[in-house]
């Protein structure tokens, strides 16, 4: 769902500096043609973000209030499970369950001059329809999102739909995607604690040369207390959506920050 482009020599080491003029306006000038013939949500540079979320450079603090798993900082809130999804050893998403609503974070390097939210956007929708679910695109309290009905099989082996928002946000080399689930999904007006959480949120993209899209890599603080995954619910409130990941899925557990 979430692929990744085929990507220019140029971008994979994105900050280094010691490029010659010619080879900049060479680069720019390839930045200029659209990549499609609609072209008019590719190559755009990252948008403000006045109310988050935000770079590390940007925080004097990013500790405070917020769970450290080095990639991300994640705002706490009373009363919310917080779960990491486990891609072979590395921790790459942190989702965020409150009550019966959940925010799943993933956080990807990206072009040092341009977002790619746009483009995104189109690719999930694109596979989300080819599985025969609705996309619709609207601009929500966050921006632009996708608000999906993705179709799933039920326990009883019978079809249904699994309503999703997908959010995100393009940040100084870095890319943050949520995708809120259960109510705050059915009902956006009930997700304004999750989208404060996803507004609140710290990326650390760190120096490292990173392609655009690999996943930002996290870690589990020092003083966790982990619940493994064999405490998972019944399958009965186990809903998949297109890209494989589940939000609802109960992944090891945080239970206790000292």
């Amino acid at each position: 769902m979430f692929r990744r482009r085929k990507v220019r020599e140029d971008a994979i080491d994105e900050f280094d500096e010691a490029e010659s003029p010619e080879e900049e306006s060479e680069q720019t000038a390839e930045a200029a043609e659209p990549e499609d013939s609609g072209g008019s949500r590719y190559n755009l540079p990252p948008a403000p973000r006045p109310d988050g979320p935000w770079d590390i450079s940007e925080v004097q603090q990013p500790g405070e209030g917020r769970v450290d798993l080095g990639g991300l900082f994640v705002p706490g809130v009373d009363g919310m499970e917080l779960r990491v999804e486990v891609a072979g050893e590395s921790i790459v998403a942190a989702t965020v369950v409150l009550r019966d609503s959940a925010i799943q974070l993933q956080a990807f390097a990206a072009p040092r001059s341009e977002g790619i939210w746009g483009e995104v956007r189109d690719e999930i929708a694109s596979g989300i329809t080819q599985q025969g679910g609705i996309v619709d695109e609207v601009e929500g309290p966050l921006g632009w999102e996708l608000r999906a009905q993705v179709p799933v099989q039920l326990p009883d082996g019978t079809n249904g739909v699994q309503l999703v928002r997908f959010v995100g946000c393009d940040g100084p080399r870095w890319f943050l995607r949520g995708v809120i689930s259960g109510q705050g999904a059915v009902q956006p007006g009930a997700a304004g604690v999750l989208e404060a959480v996803f507004q609140d949120t710290v990326v650390v993209r760190g120096d490292a040369p990173m392609a655009p899209r690999d996943p930002i890599v996290l870690q589990l603080p020092n003083d966790a207390q982990m619940v493994p995954d064999g405490t998972a619910p019944d399958q009965a409130d186990v809903q998949k959506f297109g890209d494989g990941i589940d939000p609802m899925r109960r992944g090891p557990e945080i239970t206790e920050l000292r």
